[in-house]
């Protein structure tokens, strides 16, 4: 009989749902790590929430583990990358605490701008001070939603609801949805220049991490609050603390820290933050919600019906997989290099597959380009499984083609990403070694092998441009890997691609732009 693990708490009805299946299940909470190293070789599934942590050791000592459940979103305290390498599913269950947290954002908020957690304590010691919590109305107020997933467009509706005007930050949202939802897509400086409260609902990944920080807090209202239910991180503590400190801003609201507990964090001793140790989750609702979820399926997927809200699996034959693995990584590659470099609410993505690539099913190719797409802003909360459908309910339109067409390469995956703002497009190949190559940006011929750090510059083909940028990066000590270069005509537009070996600063693109012939630059992080 297949064995389950239940290592965290989880509702009865999930268990139940478990048992339906014809599984063994252990309810063993509270082991230390020895212990679930000891014990974990005898289960085929584990279940988890956020206490119990799933490193790579643990993970292998799983002798017989094949799927790994958490009952939530985040999958901070799985090993990802070590269960994928041992064949192991993980699922989470991403849908089961939207509205738990979208009211807890509201109740942040309402608690914040009537200063109710402190009228509460004053009482609490007998004094009734009621002229010193006079607070706010939300009414007619501008709330900035930053990240219009799940739970943002919850949060939007009822913000609406409440009287208030809604803007919103996120750069991989149609306009289409944005009409259905009420609200108006800006972007990020004049969200938080306008906005009377900003409220974060986007995940934690390299590009989000101290998403907010000094310069962000800067363009803020002195009267303005900010909420955070999403991940600690997003907005960097330290310049958070000191505008609080300062009165720059007039107030937050933290259910999430960079690290919990944050016991030792100056936040907590300030007058006008209010903060909950990561209570988003925390309703009867929410828990029974993502326990069902997530039993429902671990069910599915050990019975052979199905595989849901998986983070690292798509079922493909094993066969196939060993064909098209490359090109799937070609297409992630592609789908997060062109996510970066493109301006704009995404519209449609076209994807056109020449060559060798009309003989297989390219389906999953388009999913991980997709997820590659959708990453920046997603993080982990996009997967193979859920790429497509994640795009679909941003309003993106994907259409996927196989073309009969000649081309100067035995395959080559053709990308055209369309936003409300313009269009480009990216065309990558695999050579013989298997190794992906990008050959063709808009309308520039290049070769670039992708890599970890990558800076796209447009400049007018003069003699100087590309040493005088040598000379800038060579002074602060970045080493160029690679270059490619691509121009229409002589003298016309060109472009250069750089492989660096090392990340840039504000402080190094600023010197690259102040050169008259650069005509633009992005740093791509991939």
């Amino acid at each position: 009989m297949v064995k389950i693990l239940v290592a965290d708490k989880l509702s009865s009805d999930g268990i139940s749902i478990l048992k339906e299946g014809g599984f063994e299940v252990d309810c063993k909470t509270g082991l230390s790590k020895e212990d679930l190293k000891e014990i974990i070789k005898d289960y085929e599934a584990i279940v988890v929430r956020s206490e119990t942590k799933l490193t790579a050791d643990v993970i292998e000592a799983g002798s017989k583990l094949k799927i790994i459940g958490r009952a939530g979103v985040g999958l901070d305290n799985v090993d990802v990358g070590a269960a994928t390498k041992k064949g192991i599913i993980v699922m989470n269950s991403p849908g089961g605490n939207t509205i738990s947290t979208c009211e807890h954002t509201f109740a942040l908020m309402l608690s914040l701008v009537r200063k109710i957690p402190f009228g509460h304590s004053s009482l609490k010691n007998k004094e009734w001070n009621r002229g010193k919590f006079k607070g706010v109305e939300i009414y007619s107020k501008i709330l900035g939603v930053i990240g219009l997933g799940r739970i943002g467009r919850e949060v939007a509706k009822r913000a609406i609801a409440f009287g208030m005007e809604v803007l919103a930050y996120d750069p991989f949202i149609s306009p289409e949805v944005v009409e259905s939802l009420g609200v108006r897509v800006v972007d990020l400086k004049e969200l938080l220049s306008k906005s009377d409260i900003v409220t974060i609902h986007t995940p934690l990944t390299d590009d989000t991490k101290n998403m907010i920080s000094y310069n962000e807090f800067s363009l803020m209202k002195p009267t303005a609050f900010i909420i955070n239910c999403a991940r600690g991180g997003i907005i960097n503590e330290d310049a958070l603390y000191q505008v609080l400190k300062d009165k720059k801003i007039a107030g937050a609201a933290l259910d999430v820290f960079e690290k919990e507990p944050p016991l030792n964090s100056p936040l907590l001793d300030l007058d006008n933050v209010v903060v909950t140790p990561h209570l988003g989750a925390s309703t009867e609702e929410a828990q029974l919600n993502v326990s069902i979820e997530i039993a429902q399926c671990i069910k599915d997927a050990l019975l052979g019906k199905a595989i849901r809200n998986a983070a690292n699996y798509v079922q493909i034959e094993p066969e196939v997989y060993k064909i098209i693995a490359p090109y799937m990584n070609l297409g992630e590659k592609m789908g997060r290099f062109i996510s970066q470099l493109v301006r704009g609410g995404a519209q449609e993505i076209r994807i056109s597959y020449l060559g060798e690539l009309n003989s297989f099913k390219v389906e999953p190719i388009g999913m991980a380009l997709v997820k590659g797409f959708l990453y920046s802003v997603m993080g982990d909360n996009v997967n193979l499984i859920n790429s497509l459908e994640l795009a679909k309910e941003r309003g993106i339109k994907i259409e996927q083609t196989k073309v009969s067409k000649e081309e100067s390469y035995v395959n080559l995956i053709k990308v055209k990403v369309k936003t409300d703002k313009e269009e480009r497009s990216i065309e990558g190949t695999l050579f013989s070694n298997r190794e992906p190559r990008f050959v063709k940006l808009d309308d520039f011929y290049i070769e670039i092998s992708p890599s970890d750090y990558m800076l796209v510059i447009q400049n007018w083909d003069k003699p100087g441009v590309i040493g005088s940028l040598g000379t800038v990066l060579g002074s602060y000590g970045v080493n160029i890997a690679n270059m490619s270069l691509g121009r229409r005509a002589p003298m016309d537009v060109a472009i250069t691609v750089l492989n660096l070996d090392t990340a840039l600063d504000e402080k190094v693109m600023n010197e690259i732009k102040a050169n008259p012939n650069i005509i633009s630059l992005k740093f791509i992080k991939l």
